[in-house]
């Protein structure tokens, strides 16, 4: 059974930094595409960042380039989302997903198994 947990979210002030964390398990963790979504209050769910275990490529929704940052520690089969100059409009519940496989062209849209979600909250 897949499992992948969240972890790290919380509360900052804008400016500020957190770290997501996501342990998997269930799955040969190579084998997967593994990444970001968040969903913030009224609005849909949004691919944030992914990275493919097997290869190392990463992908970045434009709004977080260049601020948020994801690895991967293939020994520990867990993926993180360094997150640098958050901004309130970044606040929403971040999401741990995962996928077997790469779609070039559609890297998130190979996501089917999903974590509960932790909250990211930025003040102003």
């Amino acid at each position: 059974e897949v499992q992948l947990v969240e972890s790290g979210g919380g509360l900052v002030q804008a400016g500020g930094s957190l770290r997501l964390s996501c342990a998997a398990s269930g799955f040969t963790f190579d084998d997967y595409t593994i990444g970001w979504f968040r969903q913030a209050p009224g609005k849909e769910r949004e691919g944030v960042s992914c990275i493919s275990s097997s290869d190392g490529t990463t992908y970045y929704e434009n709004s977080v380039k260049d601020r948020f940052t994801i690895s991967s520690d293939n020994a520990k089969n867990t993926v993180y989302l360094q997150m640098n100059r958050l901004k309130p409009e970044d606040t929403a519940v971040y999401y741990c997903a995962a996928g077997y496989g790469l779609d070039l062209v559609d890297p998130f849209g190979v996501m089917d198994n999903w974590g509960k979600g932790t909250l990211v909250t930025v003040s102003s």
